[in-house]
């Protein structure tokens, strides 16, 4: 990887890759040079867009030990080495208060968003911390750092900023980056969905930022690109937002908000 933000050839995997933020980091990196991985429960998405990178797709369930072990061993033996990890994989919940919160739903949250990025970035850490080199870029969440009615959604997310900078402390002595990416509203198909169903307001969404608009899932792929580059040498266990402005936006409220220019 040189200086210029181009991978080379290197292989990265991108867990939830078959659509939203996943696809569109998949996609970037592809385009600067790295042999694109694509992981997802959704095989035939996963498949699909590994076929248009000229990568390879595989079907995984992040919250499975042993699938997400035998994936990354696979990528080894059939791929090459992994230099690149994105662990994107997550899934949302509707806005429910905690006595209405069916707790399948706040267990599978759990699942996903947490034990998925933690059983993935170890299958796939373990391995580079053997090679000494690498970079792990995980997606967190605004709502990391702050309070929202999201009661399984958010802490996940708080959990997944946390454990990235934990991760950061335990493998950079043998040469590894581990950093995370914490998007605002991004424009994804899983919040579209839940627009759709009525669970948020899209014109809220936009105006609680200072830019009046949502994130496109490109940005964030820009930003996990440059955090994985070696323009980023230096940097592990960072929390970046990448919010179009909304940590700025929330404390003008009592004052009318961010005046319109």
């Amino acid at each position: 990887m040189t200086g210029t933000g181009t991978y080379d050839g290197r292989i990265a995997v991108v867990t939830g890759g078959a659509s939203g933020i996943g696809a569109a980091c998949a996609r970037l990196l592809a385009a600067r040079g790295a042999k694109v991985v694509v992981a997802d429960m959704n095989e035939a998405g996963a498949m699909a867009v590994a076929a248009e990178l000229g990568g390879a797709g595989y079907a995984i369930d992040v919250r499975d030990a042993d699938a997400v072990a035998a994936l990354a061993e696979k990528t080894e033996r059939d791929v090459g080495p992994t230099d690149i990890l994105v662990t994107s994989a997550g899934i949302v919940q509707a806005p429910l208060p905690p006595e209405d919160l069916p707790l399948e739903v706040y267990d599978n949250v759990i699942a996903v968003n947490l034990r998925g990025t933690y059983l993935t970035a170890k299958a796939y850490g373990a391995f580079m911390v053997q090679r000494r080199r690498g970079a792990i870029v995980t997606i967190s969440s605004i709502t990391a750092e702050r309070s929202v009615p999201l009661h399984a959604y958010a802490p996940t997310k708080a959990a997944v900023t946390n454990l990235t900078a934990g991760l950061a402390a335990e493998w950079g002595s043998a040469g590894i980056r581990v950093n995370t990416v914490e998007p605002g509203f991004t424009r994804t198909p899983a919040l579209q969905d839940q627009i759709d169903r009525g669970n948020r307001d899209p014109a809220l969404l936009a105006a609680n930022s200072t830019l009046g608009r949502m994130v496109e899932p490109e940005e964030i792929a820009k930003a996990v690109a440059f955090l994985a580059s070696d323009e980023a040498s230096a940097i592990t266990g960072i929390a970046l937002p990448v919010d179009a402005g909304f940590f700025c936006a929330g404390s003008w409220h009592p004052y009318g908000g961010v005046r319109q220019r």
